[in-house]
């Protein structure tokens, strides 16, 4: 197994993790939509068209900014966690066919449990 991929995550990636699951939610758009609702008819408090459409700029501008931030760290550790579990898995099958070529000199069935324990298939067997 990879030993650069491990469980421990800082408080940001932490952080980054739980917002992406909070705005992931149907109801989060659904809050998003609401937003903009209750902003369109505010136009008749504002004396000046420029600030109603300023204060909606404004609002979805910092949010999106702040959310392609915490969204791009997710996607950055998942992509990291992706690559490294094909490496194992190229690596498992680098050792197969080198054990294969050498009349099995080696222990198929340790490379078989790294290969499986490196894609989450330790527990799983085929159907067929």
């Amino acid at each position: 197994m990879p030993s650069s991929v491990g469980d421990h995550l800082s408080f940001f990636d932490r952080f980054a993790s739980a917002a992406s699951a909070f705005v992931s939610r149907a109801w989060f758009f659904g809050l998003c939509v609401a937003m903009v609702l209750i902003w369109a008819p505010s136009y008749f408090f504002f004396s000046d068209a420029d600030t109603w459409q300023l204060v909606i700029n404004t609002t979805t501008t910092i949010v999106t900014f702040l959310l392609v931030a915490l969204l791009q760290n997710t996607q950055t550790r998942s992509d990291k966690a992706i690559q490294a579990k094909l490496n194992a898995i190229a690596d498992g099958l680098a050792d197969l066919m080198a054990a294969v070529d050498k009349d099995a000199e080696r222990d198929l069935a340790q490379d078989m449990k790294e290969l499986r324990a490196a894609v989450g298939l330790e527990e799983h067997e085929s159907a067929g």
